[in-house]
């Protein structure tokens, strides 16, 4: 189930300019309704675009050095790949949010993104709400599991997923109805070596959402939160958020789980607990 998103982000983020563009006639009164919506104008002296055409709304850098657009597609590429070869339950991810035989924790991703690992859980039957503050992130998001829906194969999973556009630690501390078990965080982490390469969705994303300068809040809000556990994704040799440390930590080659449990999720669903 999709809560769609509206508005602006609650809180104040870097700027960049954006503008809305339809990439054939066809989409331009759609187009326009995106624009309302996310107050964006057709002005072409932006910076960056969203742009609306036959693959769905994508987002992109404009000028003649930019590099390719970005958007959410979880019917074929990287994410189709990862869904038909990615490990299922064996996979990193799965072992830090508690997957296990009978065992599906209900998750909250609030730092979704474009909702990768957010798919991953849902494809191994975790039900998903996906929080996202950026709303340009977010509509693109939307528009992807919107698409998706449609796929015989992938529409059953992205229904798992539910997405809202707002602030995560305004949300989560307002939270009303049956707290998530888990709580699964990915922060964007600060770029502190301006020259080193980072992945293109990154580059493009930095100059609308910045670095997560207030992830220690968040994490503190997820711990009151969540009823079993809270995982926060880091890069591999990156310092743990500040705050409460992490009980333990699951590493991969590039990036690592950082756990921070509050009950057996084994122990609930087994025991009634």
């Amino acid at each position: 189930m999709l809560t769609p998103i509206s508005g602006t982000a609650s809180d104040e983020r870097p700027v960049a300019t954006v503008c809305m563009q339809a990439l054939d006639p066809a989409f331009a009164v759609a187009a326009a309704v995106w624009a309302k919506r996310l107050q964006l104008t057709f002005d072409s002296d932006a910076q960056f675009a969203l742009q609306l055409g036959q693959e769905g709304l994508q987002f992109a850098e404009l000028g003649p050095n930019a590099a390719g657009p970005i958007r959410a597609d979880f019917i074929a590429g990287a994410v189709a790949h990862r869904r038909l070869f990615g490990g299922g339950n064996g996979q990193m991810i799965a072992k830090a949010v508690g997957i296990q035989p009978g065992v599906r924790p209900v998750v909250v991703d609030a730092t979704a993104g474009l909702g990768r690992d957010a798919f991953v859980l849902a494809r191994l039957g975790c039900a998903l709400t996906l929080i996202e503050r950026q709303p340009l992130v977010a509509a693109l998001l939307e528009d992807g599991l919107l698409r998706a829906l449609g796929d015989r194969e992938v529409g059953p999973i992205v229904a798992q997923m539910r997405l809202i556009c707002g602030n995560a630690i305004d949300l989560l501390g307002a939270w009303k109805g049956e707290p998530p078990q888990v709580i699964y965080l990915d922060p964007m982490f600060p770029q502190r070596d301006k020259s080193a390469l980072v992945k293109k969705e990154m580059r493009l994303f930095r100059p609308l959402t910045g670095a997560d300068d207030d992830a220690p809040e968040l994490l503190d809000t997820a711990l009151a939160l969540a009823t079993h556990r809270v995982v926060v994704k880091r890069p591999r040799k990156a310092p743990a958020i500040a705050g409460g440390k992490p009980s333990y930590a699951l590493e991969g080659n590039s990036s690592r789980f950082d756990i921070y449990p509050k009950k057996s999720l084994k122990a609930r669903l087994e025991a009634g607990d």
